[in-house]
This record gives structure tokens, sequence and C-alpha cells, in this order.
């Protein structure tokens, strides 16, 4: 069983690799369901996304869903970001380790766009009608220890647009591994992000009116964002209290240019947490730049509260400023 995740897991990242292969700068603007790219949660984005080697429980759905397997109990996570241009994007999250069985979780991210006014050929000004877009993408996750190094999970995430009268739906598949060697306290992980066929709007919005005749428009299908990222993290210091770990990810696109994450993570007594990291691409004004974040967590009784934040500059807009309340049972 074992040997047969393996084989099919490899598979599935040798066709994510073919993929992934052509990615330049000149595609970005050909890709569908770009909400699958925002970030999710203030501890992952505080290290500019390197932390697909480490990333646990629900806080690990969006970076590595292998990470979930290291969940213990039951976790909800709720997050906020006040995105780009007045974009608001909401995410919660909840998982629970079933003993005998692995991890299982379930996921939504909820995108606001805001309020945009209809404007049409003989109306460039304005209708006076109003819209707002709704973007969503609920998540159904499943993860557990392959042996005592390996964890395997993946992510099923249904996604589904809809912009005034016309609207797009479709499945976008996570796949991640996480090994650790017991060697030197690092830790490697792997994920293929995105996966999944294409996606096409379909609806009124399309139909239009020629005379007398009436006629629509077809419009042409969006490959998913996918993606292939490879992580490491070094846990170089970790003396009494005191904990540090350095991550780095190298992330192959299929529609972008590829991207380089690093960051770092120290731990006081696992209660007082302060990261930072960096993101690099070659592309032209890639969005992310450096990113700086904290946390605190509190334990209850048989509860435990987590607070985190971070800060990613951001170019173009105003920065992003993520807030993330995990809660533990």
């Amino acid at each position: 069983m074992r040997k047969n995740i393996i084989l099919i897991v490899a598979a599935l990242l040798l066709v994510a690799l073919a993929s992934a292969y052509a990615g330049n700068e000149n595609r970005v603007g050909t890709a569908g369901a770009t909400e699958l790219l925002i970030p999710v949660g203030a501890r992952g984005s505080s290290m500019a996304g390197a932390v697909v080697a480490n990333s646990y429980g629900v806080d690990a759905l969006y970076w590595n869903p292998a990470g979930l397997a290291w969940l213990e109990g039951t976790e909800f996570m709720g997050s906020y970001l006040p995105y780009i241009a007045d974009i608001n994007v909401s995410y919660l999250a909840i998982g629970k380790n079933i003993e005998d069985f692995g991890a299982i979780a379930l996921s939504v991210k909820a995108v606001n766009i805001g309020e945009i006014e209809e404007t049409t050929e003989p109306f460039p000004n304005g209708t006076g009608s109003i819209f707002n877009p709704t973007l969503v993408v609920i998540g159904a996750s499943y993860a557990r220890a392959v042996t005592t190094q390996v964890n395997f999970g993946f992510t099923a995430n249904y996604l589904r647009e809809d912009i005034f009268q016309v609207s797009a739906s479709g499945l976008a598949f996570d796949f991640g591994f996480t090994y650790e060697p017991r060697w030197r306290g690092i830790t490697m992980g792997l994920t293929i992000k995105n996966y999944g066929p294409d996606i096409v709007f379909s609806g009124s919005g399309f139909e239009r009116q020629s005379g007398n005749r009436p006629v629509a428009s077809s419009n042409a299908k969006s490959e998913l964002p996918t993606s292939v990222n490879i992580g490491l993290a070094y846990n170089f210091v970790n003396q009494g209290l005191n904990s540090a770990t350095f991550c780095g990810n190298f992330r192959s696109n299929n529609l972008s240019e590829d991207l380089w994450q690093g960051g770092v993570e120290y731990l006081y007594n696992e209660r007082f947490a302060l990261r930072a990291g960096y993101n690099y691409s070659s592309a032209d004004e890639y969005l992310y730049g450096a990113s700086l974040g904290g946390g605190l967590k509190f334990d209850l009784g048989e509860t435990s509260l987590s607070f985190d934040y971070s800060w990613t500059e951001t170019a173009v807009f105003s920065d992003n400023q993520y807030f993330t309340l995990t809660a533990g049972f």
C-alpha cells in the first residue's frame, strides 16, 4: 500500500513538472482561478511562504497538506486578509486527527472583491447597475503518516466564480509529502499545487443582440496556476527554551516565472514567535517582497489559543497584513 502511494505521487509529480516547465511571465494573464494563489495564514506568509517543509496542522492546508498529519486532536483556524485593491479575503478551516485513520480537514476561502458598476458598449460610463463578484474555494483534505518519517496528504478544492451574469467552476488538487531524515534537524517537503482541468466561463453575460437575431460568444478555457514546490527546513538552534529554524522553497510555476522563498522563525518556550522572510522572482514587479510577523500562544487547560500577525511588502498596492486565530482542543 505504501509503495503504491509513493508510485502514484511520483507519477503525478512527473505530470506536474511537465506542465510547469513552460512557465514565463508572458503567460500570467492567461491563468484561471488565480484566487488559488492568494496566501492563507499569518505564520506562513510572515516567512514569505517558505514553509512547505515545516507547516503543521490546519495551517498546513494551503502550503502542504502533508503537514496536516502532525495534527493532534481537533484544531480550528480563522484568518483575515485585507488584500490588494480593496479586496478582502476570509478563510476558515477545521481539522481532526482520527486514531488509526489519519487527519481530515475542511476549509473555505472567500474572496470579496466589492461592488462594481456595470458598463456596456452603449453605456461605457455605467448603466447604473451594481454587481458584487464572489470567488469561493471549498477544500476537503486528508493526511496520514506513511512511515514514522514520511507524511502524505492531499486536498481536493472545489472552486466557484460568479461575476455578474457569467460563472465558472472547477476542481483543483494539491498533493504533498514531508520527510524527516532525523539528521541534523532537517525536514524536507514537496507539493504539487492546483493541478486539475481547465475552467471556462459560461452564462447569459455572453449573449448579445445582433439586429433582430440573438448571438452568443464562446469563452476560451483557462489553465489553472499549477506549481511544483520543493522545501527544506533546518532547525539550527534547539537549546532549552530557544528554537530557531531556517526554511527555503523553490517554486516552479506553469504560467509565470519561477520563485525562490526564504524565511526564519524564532520560538521561545513554544509560546512566543518572531518571523521574517523574503520572496524573489525574476519577473518584473513581482507582487510580494519582504515579510515580517510574530505570534503568541496561550495554553488554557485542554485548549490552546494562538494569535498570529504578519506584514508583507506588496508592489504597487498597499502592503498586506494577515490576522490569524488558531484554537486547539
